[in-house]
C-alpha cells in the first residue's frame, strides 16, 4: 500500500485487457503518476484499459482531469476505457460534475471485463 505522500499503480494484464488499479489520493501532486501511467498503458495499445479505482479515497480536479484525457487518449486508439470500484467519495464527485454521463462506470473488473 502507497503511503500517504504516494500514488501507486499496480498493473495487471487480464485476457488482452490493461487493469490500472492507482492505490493512495489523486491530488495536484499525485496526478502525474497517475497521467504516466496511463499514457505508458495507452502506448501498448490495449483494446481496453480498466482503471480500478477501489484504492482511492480522494481526488480532486486534477485527478478527474487525468481520467478525462486518459478517455480522450483511449479514443484516439480506439481502446474502449472503463472506471469501476469507485469509492462512494470519488463516485460522488463524477456524479456532481455529470461525468458518469461519459464514463462506463462498472461495479467491479469482472463487470468492467464485459462492458
Amino acid at each position: 500500500m502507497a503511503s500517504p505522500n504516494e500514488l501507486e499503480v499496480l498493473w495487471e494484464t487480464r485476457d488482452g485487457v490493461t487493469i490500472l488499479k492507482p492505490a493512495g489520493d489523486i491530488d495536484l501532486s499525485r496526478s502525474p503518476v497517475l497521467r504516466n501511467d496511463i499514457r505508458k498503458a495507452i502506448g501498448e495499445n490495449p483494446a481496453r484499459l480498466i482503471i480500478e479505482l477501489s484504492g482511492v479515497s480522494y481526488m480532486d480536479s486534477s485527478g478527474v482531469a487525468t481520467l478525462v484525457e486518459a478517455m480522450q487518449l483511449a479514443r484516439k486508439i480506439n481502446a474502449k476505457l472503463v472506471l469501476c470500484a469507485l469509492t462512494d467519495r470519488v463516485h460522488s464527485i463524477f456524479e456532481i460534475a455529470r461525468l458518469d454521463q461519459f464514463f462506463t462506470i462498472c461495479a467491479d473488473v469482472n463487470e468492467a471485463m464485459e462492458a
